[in-house]
């Protein structure tokens, strides 16, 4: 893994939750259709989903239009939750995890570094909504018949 990359697992609950938050909400989304669209195998995309529900983040139903759902408004959920529902929370480094981590921790000029880092990387992913990124997304499009040619 490439240094400060998120883990495949990370990738692959925030699709899911991305593409859950561009569908009808009046109908579920099987967990084989999600997998496929976000390109994963449905057994580990149930233990994700399993987390996300756990911290209410996406919800199953049942019934004829059954299936997952975001489980609250896009407002209310960060892509921060959902790093934090699958992995824990971020620490840049041992050392912000906590002192005894690290022994040099007493002497080190790069813990304030890192500790400023990441609070700015929290502020971004904790402030940044499902909502806005269904305003960034780019709409499908549409594929227009070719006139036929002389």
């Amino acid at each position: 893994m490439a240094a400060l990359q998120i883990s495949r697992k990370v990738d692959y609950a925030l699709r899911a939750v991305v593409h859950l938050a561009g569908q009808d909400g009046d109908r579920g989304c099987t967990l084989v259709d999600i997998a496929a669209h976000v390109d994963v195998s449905p057994q580990f995309l149930a233990k994700i989903v399993e987390q996300l529900a756990h911290r209410g983040l996406v919800r199953s139903r049942r019934g004829p239009n059954g299936g997952y759902v975001i489980g609250r408004p896009l407002t209310e959920v960060s892509i921060y939750d959902v790093m934090d529902a699958v992995e824990g929370p971020i620490a840049l480094n041992k050392c912000l995890v906590g002192s005894d981590e690290c022994s040099r921790h007493p002497n080190c000029g790069m813990t304030s570094v890192w500790k400023e880092a990441q609070d700015r990387l929290v502020d971004v992913l904790a402030n940044t909504t499902l909502a806005d990124i269904q305003r960034r997304r780019r709409p499908a499009r549409k594929r227009h018949a070719r006139p036929p040619s002389s």
